[in-house]
């Protein structure tokens, strides 16, 4: 395996399953010696953390949950994402930019062409390669009926301030999900979040069997019970 630094998101609706996976990948690397980075978006550094506190509970417009995002995310590229992979590490971020589109781009009606523009402001200028705008390298797409996870969700825990939204809210986010995936088919993977979590696993670590990244005994060694 190369020990060049490696970038994962994990992206879906709320309730579609994500970050139950994300330690057992991480978990499964680890035991091929590489050094894992486990983060999340909003959030991943102090700062960001204050803001995500702020976006998940305080009421504004389109405009500023993006801006206070792109500020957060810039933060974290600075501090913690760009330095891992410097490294050599591997990052698993639990949602990144695409999250933003999908939810303030198409969740909230917002501009995506201001979208782009924050997005090549926020995340260029960070890596070695001065004009290089970072993306994830693999984003693995948790979909799932919005339905299905907004049942999920009423049984797991008191909504936040996006949790709370209505099924039509979740249906664009979907659809914005969708969007993305279909501009960038080379980075995203799709996966079916409605099957079992043992499912689920098996078609996240074929994906990295096929890709070299993971050795077949490892990825089924870390598979969920």
């Amino acid at each position: 395996m190369s020990l060049s630094g490696l970038f994962i998101s994990f992206e879906g609706i709320d309730g579609a399953g994500k970050s139950s996976h994300i330690e057992t990948l991480a978990n499964a690397f680890r035991a091929q010696g590489r050094t894992v980075v486990t983060t999340r978006e909003p959030g991943g550094t102090p700062l960001a953390e204050k803001l995500r506190n702020l976006l998940l509970n305080d009421s504004m417009d389109a405009l500023t949950e993006a801006l206070l995002v792109f500020a957060g995310r810039r933060d974290h590229l600075c501090t913690v994402i760009e330095p891992a992979l410097t490294r050599g590490a591997v990052v698993l971020c639990d949602r990144f930019t695409d999250a933003t589109f999908a939810y303030q781009g198409a969740g909230r009606g917002f501009s995506l062409e201001t979208l782009s523009f924050l997005e090549h402001i926020a995340q260029t200028g960070v890596a070695l390669e001065p004009d290089l705008m970072r993306e994830p390298d693999l984003t693995f797409w948790f979909e799932l009926n919005p339905a299905i996870a907004a049942q999920r969700l009423s049984q797991a825990r008191a909504p936040d301030r996006f949790e709370a939204q209505d099924l039509a809210f979740f249906e664009r986010v979907a659809q914005g999900y969708s969007l993305r995936a279909a501009e960038a088919p080379e980075r995203f993977v799709r996966l079916d979040a409605a099957q079992e979590r043992h499912q689920v696993w098996q078609q996240l670590q074929q994906v990295l069997v096929r890709k070299g990244l993971l050795p077949t005994t490892a990825a089924q060694s870390g598979a969920p019970s």
